[in-house]
Formats: C-alpha cells, sequence, structure tokens
C-alpha cells in the first residue's frame, strides 16, 4: 500500500490558505456593511485652494485664471537689449595676505567678503598685507582669482 502524498505540513499549509482567504471574505463584507450603515461613499476627494491648502470643497470656477502656454518660462527669464545692468567689473577689497617670497596672496572683497586667489603675475602695484586694492575677478583652476591688481 502506498503512502499518501499529502504530508502534515502541506496540509497546515492549506489549512492557513484557507483561513487568510476567509478572513479577507469577512472583512469585505464588514467594510461593505460599514458603508452602508454609515453611507460613506469611499475615499474623500481633495481639493487644492489658491493659497496651496488641500480643502475638501472644490474651488470656484469664477476665481480661474486662463494662462496662456506661451507666457509660462522654464527657465532663466529673457533681458530685453534695453534692460541689461551694467556691472562694474573693477572691485575693491583689502590685502588679507601675501607673500612676496612665494608670489601668491589673498584678497578680500568689500562687497560680500570673498576671498579670493591673488598671483604675482596679477599685479600691476607692489602690494603688502592690509592695502586697499582695486582688482577685476577671472575665472581660474580653482575658482575666481583676482587679476589686474593696483593700489588705490
Amino acid at each position: 500500500m502506498g503512502r499518501s502524498q499529502q504530508t502534515f505540513s502541506k496540509s497546515e499549509k492549506e489549512k492557513k490558505r484557507l483561513k487568510k482567504r476567509e478572513d479577507k471574505r469577512k472583512k469585505m463584507e464588514a467594510r461593505k456593511a460599514e458603508k452602508e450603515a454609515n453611507g460613506s461613499e469611499g475615499i474623500p476627494i481633495a481639493y487644492v485652494d489658491y493659497n496651496g491648502n488641500l480643502t475638501d470643497t472644490p474651488p470656484d470656477p469664477e476665481h480661474k485664471i486662463e494662462i496662456e502656454a506661451e507666457n509660462i518660462e522654464v527657465s532663466i527669464p529673457k533681458t530685453l537689449p534695453g534692460e541689461k545692468e551694467e556691472i562694474d567689473p573693477i572691485r575693491k577689497g583689502k590685502v588679507n595676505f601675501f607673500d612676496t617670497s612665494k608670489g601668491f596672496g589673498f584678497i578680500i572683497d568689500d562687497e560680500n567678503n570673498e576671498k579670493y586667489f591673488c598671483h604675482v603675475s596679477g599685479l600691476i602695484d607692489e602690494i603688502a598685507e592690509n592695502d586697499k586694492v582695486e582688482f577685476e575677478l577671472e575665472k581660474g583652476q580653482r575658482g575666481m582669482n583676482a587679476v589686474r591688481v593696483k593700489l588705490v
């Protein structure tokens, strides 16, 4: 006589699967009964008002604003030829550190207190620490460099 193919663990798994299915069916019936008793219509809908807050009332269509697609700018706004601002390339600052033997130093900008590297090749006048200077900025290997530096 042959043994049954159904082992104890298989029958236990089958029982768990059937119990899970039955629990799911009971939960679904309970939700249906609650819906009929409370009269709710499911998930409530949320609207966004004009200030960006979530509300349960729909927005008033009279306050709707029509926007043309051509007026939407997704980049930096274009400047018209007459609107360009003239930026003075000459900046003023103070020499924070300068080593004449090594030929470099740092200048602190008066406007934004940024430190800029300064090399002896970018000097017009000889400078020392705590001198007031005028300079221009130029992009270097590691950031902005002070060039055309002269005493004030």
